[in-house]
């Protein structure tokens, strides 16, 4: 079945947005039962925020990013078009053009958290 998709851009774009705003919706919930753990169970909080500060906290933050990043650069992409829909002939060239921007703005902030993680891991830089 894999090997048999004829999707496109289109389509990847499409499920990847999908997939992306999956992902932020997810780290929302956590988000909000971490805060309700401030008043509720101050403790367990504590012991939930160190979790963020080890390796695998610190590569999900990377990917939250990543999936935030993504979903904001496709929006905007895809809001050109609604305001523009002669600009959808080009929906390929700036879905392209989506992931140029995506890396500018990712490999610079990869980087950092990188940096992060090294020192979490205890790996002299």
């Amino acid at each position: 079945m894999l090997f048999r998709y004829r999707g496109r851009e289109g389509m990847l774009a499409w499920a990847f947005h999908r997939i992306s705003g999956v992902a932020i919706w997810l780290f929302l919930v956590l988000h909000v039962l971490d805060i309700y753990l401030v008043g509720a169970a101050p403790e367990l909080y504590d012991t939930f925020l160190v979790v963020y500060a080890t390796p695998p906290g610190i590569v999900m933050e990377w990917l939250l990013g990543a999936a935030v990043l993504y979903h904001a650069l496709n929006g905007l992409r895809i809001t050109i078009m609604d305001f523009w829909p002669s600009l959808s002939r080009y929906h390929r060239q700036m879905w392209y053009a989506n992931w140029l921007l995506f890396a500018a703005i990712g490999i610079p902030v990869t980087i950092v958290i990188a940096g992060q993680l090294a020192r979490s891991l205890g790996v002299s830089q």
